[in-house]
Order: structure tokens, then sequence, then C-alpha cells
């Protein structure tokens, strides 16, 4: 019986061990998904920064390319002939000069 008794009791302790064992494995492979997953989440949450960080550039450079367009239109209206000649005339009370006044150069 003591025979018995003692295989008993070295079997429960090799049970505890065993399903001791098997409880850490489990642990480290809970932890080991959860961080992967924490690295995911947070991967995906550095993208979808980045993302919202293209896009308002994106709107930026649309606005830019607008008032650079608007800025050529004026500079041709300002360098326009007829407005240059416009305001020689008017304010500048300029005139074509007579034919006395012009001197060729050869």
């Amino acid at each position: 019986m003591a025979v018995s008794e003692a295989l008993k009791g070295t079997l429960q302790e090799e049970q505890k061990k065993t399903g001791e064992i098997k409880y850490s494995i489990y642990i480290v492979a809970a932890l080991a998904l959860m961080s992967v997953l924490l690295c995911y989440v947070a991967s995906h949450i550095q993208m979808t920064k980045l993302e919202y960080q293209i896009a308002e550039e994106v709107g930026r450079k649309e606005r830019l390319m607008d008032e650079q367009k608007k800025l050529k239109v004026e500079i041709a209206t300002l360098k326009s002939p007829q407005r240059i000649a416009a305001i020689a005339r008017e304010k500048l009370q300029m005139t074509h000069p007579d034919k006395d006044q012009v001197i060729t150069i050869k």
C-alpha cells in the first residue's frame, strides 16, 4: 500500500507539473498573441494618421495651385500692352512722339 500511495503521490505531482506547464504555455501564447495584435493596432493607427496628413497636404497643394493660376492671370493682366498704354496716356500724360522728336541712331 505504501508503494501505491507513493506512486499516487508522484503521479499527482507530475500531473500538477504538467498542468502548470500547460497553463504557462497558454499564458505565453496569449501574451505573444496580444503583443502581435498590439503591434498591428499601433501600426494601423500610425497609417491612419499618415493618411490624414497626406489628404491634408493634397488639399493644401490644390489650394496653392488655384492661387498660382489666379496670380498668373493677374500677372498677364498687369503686363498687357493695352493697360500699360492706357496708364501712360491717362496718368503720365504721355503721347506718341512727333516725327521731329524721333532720333534714329545708325
